[in-house]
């Protein structure tokens, strides 16, 4: 058991990995195309590089490939899943055309902006948001409302808020179902708050931080119905919105754009783009500083 957990943590440092927050499963391998000689040699030399690098014997499954094209033409951008027993891992390496260097971190193609395509991912219509429609600064938020980082961003966006009335903040779900079991519900009476009146869905949002603490997975169906009947909202829509398939969709839709944008744990925030993870007060002002600036 030690050794296991000795090489996954070399492969965490090795591979980009979420934070402590929990992560989505690993997708099962590609089915590899098929390759000339000269790539199917370049993915040998480079498994048996990483395998040499970090010690990785037999009990290690190492799949790299296939090979795609990457930000610097003389390279290849080479996914990479290690498994040790149960635990699974991915992430991507860049290897060179002539089968000299292999690079681990991200290429940038510094004549595209970086964050252009998160922005085209996020897809913000239809969700809750507040702030100026034609806000020059947009923050979106993946968040679970059973995740007590989330409840800490909750607070800390006071703070943001108050100092940068001109910014726009929009949330979207992303529950983590498999270590947050009321999540989900949580999730599905926000969406339902906002189908009924959207600017309902802060108060729903409020009262389900505020008592983050004291819900469970037995309680929270009669805390949500009361938090929706402090909102003004109709108790039985509202009971009805719940029971409905229609909501959780909504929920399910937000969750895809996170997997499609990489979101691994929550809190992440993006602003205008940039990802933030985690999401602490100084890193928001920061970031929201320097857009506005720039925008300018």
């Amino acid at each position: 058991m030690f050794l296991r957990t000795t090489i996954f943590s070399a492969l965490l440092v090795f591979l980009i990995a979420g934070s402590a927050a929990g992560q989505a499963p690993a997708p099962p391998p590609a089915a590899q195309p098929s390759v000339s000689p000269e790539q199917a040699h370049l993915l040998k030399a480079s498994e048996e590089f990483v395998r040499h690098f970090f010690g990785w014997g037999p009990d290690v499954q190492v799949t790299l490939g296939p090979l795609g094209p990457s930000p610097a033409a003389e390279f290849y951008t080479v996914p990479i899943q290690v498994k040790v027993g149960e635990q699974t891992q991915t992430g991507e390496v860049f290897v060179s055309k002539d089968g000299k260097t292999l690079l681990r971190g991200e290429l940038y193609d510094m004549n595209v902006d970086p964050f252009a395509a998160n922005r085209a991912k996020v897809h913000i219509e239809n969700n809750p948001s507040k702030g100026p429609g034609d806000a020059r600064v947009t923050l979106v938020e993946f968040s679970d409302f059973e995740c007590p980082h989330c409840r800490e961003l909750y607070e800390a966006l006071k703070t943001v808020e108050t100092q940068f009335p001109q910014v726009r903040v929009v949330y979207k779900d992303f529950p983590l179902t498999s270590i947050h079991p009321w999540a989900q519900t949580a999730a599905i009476g926000g969406r339902c708050a906002y189908e009924q009146n959207p600017q309902a869905f802060w108060k729903m949002h409020d009262s389900i931080f505020d008592n983050q603490d004291v819900l469970s997975p037995e309680n929270v169906w009669d805390k949500l119905v009361g938090f929706a009947k402090d909102a003004g909202l109709d108790a039985d829509t509202f009971k009805a919105c719940l029971s409905s398939p229609d909501a959780e969709k909504a929920v399910n839709a937000n969750h895809a754009d996170g997997v499609a944008l990489e979101v691994g744990s929550t809190p992440t925030v993006f602003i205008n783009g940039r990802p933030i993870v985690g999401g602490d007060t100084e890193s928001l002002i920061r970031i929201i500083a320097f857009e506005l600036a720039a925008k300018k």
